[in-house]
């Protein structure tokens, strides 16, 4: 099996404690070489300083390339802009473009009366400088506001269209999931790469209700595992063994790159690439 090429996604710090929890994050994983991270955006736009500044941090220390989120929430079009040339200016040339979840406790998405109304709007205003390289979400189940499955799809051909050059999906728990939508993106006309994203099930319970909220299906016998698993105390090698599963289907079905969803906790993720070979790069300061 050929090892794939890997991405991570890592969120923003928002205490000492987290701060220090993302450092060890990018230390674990960083060696495994990445050709990319990404920082998040927090619901409603709350993290942007945070991710402005993590990225900022990342990119001037890590050595990663390093991407940041963007989103069209509580902003107008003028101060994401300036946002992202801000991420221009400190050198970051990647951002991984995105409507945005609405406010905790809003009925829906609002757009700013100065504002994009959506993620293609946003992405025709970033293509349009010539300064990045941009990504997008896509959703393998439907997105919960999405009329259906094939509405997702033309959505997501929209949004490359205006000049996204590749997506990253919501998290799945079946590779069949992936393998039908990769192949109604083609037949679709959709020709950029779309590379899964994986979620390393760090904690079941919360994992499950994440997943309900992001129109993710659950399959029955994942609920039955992790019941069993709990009751022998081996949710962690269940999840391990899951995950390095789920990735092997896909490299064996023509996936020749994955991207992580790390929650910041980065041991599962690790152990999950070095089963699937990904292994330390050791350079030579690392040896000397």
């Amino acid at each position: 099996m050929t090892a794939p090429a890997i991405s991570f996604e890592f969120f923003p710090p928002q205490n000492l404690e987290a701060s220090f929890r993302l450092w060890d994050t990018v230390q674990t994983l960083a060696p495994l070489g990445p050709r990319f991270v990404s920082v998040t955006y927090g619901a409603g736009g709350t993290t942007r300083d945070l991710t402005r500044d993590a990225v900022a941090t990342l990119h001037g220390s890590s050595g990663l390339n390093v991407a940041a989120h963007l989103t069209c929430v509580n902003a107008t079009r003028a101060e994401t802009l300036k946002i992202a040339e801000d991420f221009a200016a400190a050198g970051v040339s990647e951002i991984v473009a995105l409507r945005g979840d609405p406010p905790k406790g809003s009925a829906g998405f609002e757009p700013h009366p100065e504002g994009f109304a959506n993620s293609v709007e946003l992405i025709e205003a970033l293509a349009a400088t010539g300064k990045f390289k941009i990504r997008v979400g896509a959703y393998p189940d439907k997105h919960p506001e999405a009329a259906n499955a094939r509405a997702d799809i033309d959505w997501l051909k929209r949004k490359i269209d205006a000049g996204a050059s590749e997506a990253l999906t919501q998290f799945f728990f079946e590779p069949e999931t992936f393998l039908r939508f990769r192949d109604a993106c083609a037949k679709a006309g959709i020709d950029a790469p779309i590379i899964p994203g994986i979620l390393p099930i760090e904690n079941w319970k919360g994992t499950r209700n994440f997943a309900r909220r992001c129109g993710t299906e659950i399959p029955a016998w994942l609920e039955d595992a992790f019941a069993k698993a709990e009751r022998d105390d081996r949710c962690d090698l269940l999840a391990t063994a899951l995950c390095t599963e789920l990735c092997s289907e896909l490299i064996d079905e023509g996936v020749d790159s994955l991207h992580f969803y790390t929650l910041n906790r980065p041991e599962l993720t690790r152990d999950v690439c070095h089963a699937l070979g990904i292994t330390p790069r050791i350079t030579l300061e690392n040896v000397a």
